[in-house]
């Protein structure tokens, strides 16, 4: 929704960060918008290893994210694309199963993906979001890949000391 109060960000540095973008062809005009200030905001947020990819449309975007999570190089993941309604109920199927899929692939290989494929009424309102919903997604999946870190790096600590306790109980077993 635009102008939604999204809260407040601590300052984002994805200067570690290997990013993956998949684009949709489709609509090529907004999601060119989209990438162009997807990319400008990840680098000025410190990312310099990103890696774009073009799909023929939405319902392709999903397979090209899963064979990038494949490949575990990558923090997070961005989907850009554009399916604007039209007169039959092609849009609802291309819209639902589109972002079904992206979701299906971040929860499959635990990876965060911002999805930024825009659904919108009509070609205006396409043009309205196209740039700050291209902003919005690089900084959602660097929020993300910061989280999911923090995230494992907790985790690690958790196992870390547990495994330290069962050390110390063992010992006083084996001392009995």
């Amino acid at each position: 929704m635009q102008g939604a109060n999204q809260g407040q960000v601590e300052e984002l540095d994805g200067q570690f960060l290997h990013i993956g973008i998949v684009q949709a062809r489709f609509n090529q005009d907004i999601t060119n918008a989209l990438a162009t200030a997807c990319i400008a905001e990840l680098e000025a947020l410190g990312v310099t290893s990103i890696d774009h990819v073009m799909v023929p449309g939405a319902l392709e975007v999903p397979v090209a994210l899963q064979a990038m999570a494949e490949r575990a190089e990558y923090d997070a993941l961005i989907a850009l694309g554009c399916i604007i309604r039209g007169e039959t109920y092609h849009f609802e199927l291309v819209a639902n199963e589109s972002a079904a899929g992206v979701s299906r692939v971040s929860l499959d290989y635990n990876l965060p993906i911002a999805n930024a494929i825009l659904t919108t009424e009509n070609l205006a309102q396409a043009i309205a979001r196209q740039t700050d919903k291209g902003r919005d997604a690089a900084r959602v999946a660097v929020e993300m890949a910061c989280i999911m870190d923090d995230l494992a790096a907790d985790m690690d600590a958790d196992m870390s000391d547990l495994a330290d306790g069962f050390d110390e109980e063992d010992q006083e077993d084996n001392a009995r």
